[in-house]
């Protein structure tokens, strides 16, 4: 039996402003060929109801979509055209204005709008609008809800529609991204329902995977819902990677197994990411800066999840150390088992190398910290640190920070959190003292000069004496092209080798 309930004039004529001004009534007018049957469906009418800004419109018709779909843009007297059918729907995307309307027609061979809306995901996106009540100025058009959607979106609940994750599996995924967004709960027969399904997940093309992926990670509850996902047996479908470390103890630092640990330490990144200054007071704005960056938050939540998955391959039980567990180059490891899902799950270039070059070094920070309980420092040290995290030294102190407070053991030395705290002030310092006026000012020598001034031949040694001068600058033993020629000379000699 079909329910129907009214929208407000005010969430109305907000969806309104969102769209050219035109846009409605001529949809009402080519609503009149489909004999009234033209709907707004779906995420619109739910974001519409939240009261929530979107650039996309969901239309649905009888019959006919592409049709339609130019038939908009012929009346509108602009538009692109994209034909978006799929193997068993017609479907066409108008793109104008800065606006995506996407028309579809009936699914599964549903006879009305109902029997249309049942065959949807989830009950809040199981709703629909006739366009022709949006045309004019009708306070309150008819809202038609066969799922009962208006009443879970009230009461903030993901509900599935029957046979929704058998018809498209990714659903279940986008069932997660609803909670994430919008901060739902799913109900109980949807999670029981997904715990049934999960495994149908790997049928999924991967892109539409990474798709959904990235809206939970760049929501602000992305550790509430990957356990959620974790607890119904999708999220180990998606990373088996990440679950190899279930069950790995790891004593010491820690007080979690692998996974465990895993787990908190993207817990810790989404508490440092919602107020940096509590965790490094002196650079609150340069990391919130940093945090805007395009990609930059779900790439650090990814790094802080995935940051230990090289540690099942790579645990030992040495017996010189009394029996305990290692864990030696988990890093290294663990980057490139991480560029291998990110192939898998065909990532972009830029992400992947983003959060795998934090997880290849995110125990640098914590060898430093050593360091700096014997000894200051050095220059050279602080170097070579921002040479290899270069724009993302604040991110790979953020992930180390993260992993820090995700630990508890035993051995885990005390006031770890202000270790780091102290050192990133200690390297953002050289940085801006010592490593910035060489690094934005000339080469004080080339590769020409080597060849013309020391004899040298092109090889592998370029690099090496380049990159030396470049640190004996830093430390403020070379001030000039001069001097620097004499460090080479110097250099050179001190380490010639013979063939």
């Amino acid at each position: 039996m079909k329910r129907a309930h009214s929208v407000t004039a005010e969430k109305i004529a907000q969806l309104k402003k969102n769209y050219p001004e035109n846009l409605f009534p001529i949809l009402a007018e080519i609503a009149e060929k489909y004999r009234g049957e033209l709907y707004l469906v779906g995420g619109s009418v739910r974001d519409c109801l939240l009261g929530v800004h979107s650039n996309d419109l969901d239309i649905t018709v009888p019959h006919n979509a592409i049709d339609c779909a130019k038939t908009l843009i012929r009346k509108l007297g602009f538009g692109t055209f994209v034909d978006i059918s799929g193997p068993d729907d017609e479907g066409g995307r108008v793109v104008v204005a800065g606006v995506q309307i996407d028309v579809a027609e009936y699914r599964g061979g549903a006879q009305d709008i109902c029997e249309d809306l049942r065959y949807r995901d989830f009950s809040c996106n199981a709703m629909a609008i006739p366009v022709q009540q949006l045309a004019g100025d009708d306070p309150s058009p008819e809202l038609i809800d066969p799922m009962s959607g208006l009443e879970d979106l009230d009461g903030g609940v993901v509900k599935h529609c029957p046979g929704a994750f058998t018809a498209d599996p990714v659903r279940m995924l986008r069932g997660y991204r609803l909670c994430a967004v919008f901060g739902f709960s799913m109900d109980v027969a949807t999670v029981r329902a997904v715990e049934q399904y999960a495994p149908l997940i790997n049928n999924v093309a991967v892109e539409r995977v990474s798709s959904e992926m990235k809206y939970i990670f760049e929501s602000p509850r992305t550790t509430e819902t990957v356990r959620a996902m974790g607890e119904a047996g999708l999220l180990g479908a998606l990373l088996p990677e990440l679950y190899a470390g279930d069950g790995v103890e790891q004593p010491g630092f820690h007080h979690l197994d692998v996974l465990g640990h895993c787990f908190l330490t993207l817990e810790m990144m989404e508490k440092i990411i919602a107020d940096p200054g509590v965790f490094f007071r002196d650079r609150a704005v340069d990391i919130k800066e940093y945090l805007s960056r395009e990609g930059v938050v779900r790439c650090l939540k990814w790094a802080a999840l995935m940051h230990d998955i090289g540690k099942p391959e790579t645990k030992k039980i040495r017996e010189d150390k009394g029996g305990r567990a290692t864990f030696y180059n988990h890093d290294e490891v663990g980057m490139a088992l991480f560029n291998r899902l990110a192939e898998r799950l065909r990532w972009s270039r830029v992400d992947t190398k983003l959060t795998g070059a934090l997880i290849g070094m995110h125990m640098h920070p914590f060898h430093l910290c050593n360091v700096q309980r014997e000894e200051p420092v050095s220059k050279r040290a602080a170097l070579k640190l921002c040479h290899r995290a270069g724009n993302d030294l604040l991110g790979l102190f953020l992930l180390a920070m993260s992993d820090s407070l995700a630990g508890s053991g035993e051995m885990k030395p005390e006031g770890m959190e202000e270790e780091l705290e102290i050192l990133l002030h200690i390297v953002l310092r050289i940085y801006e003292e010592n490593i910035k006026p060489v690094l934005s000012s000339p080469r004080l020598l080339t590769g020409a000069d080597l060849i013309a001034e020391c004899g040298l031949v092109p090889g592998p040694l370029f690099s090496v004496v380049l990159d030396e001068l470049e640190i004996a600058q830093v430390e403020g033993r070379v001030m000039d092209r001069d001097s620097a020629l004499a460090w080479v000379k110097a250099f050179l000699k001190e380490n010639r080798t013979d063939d």
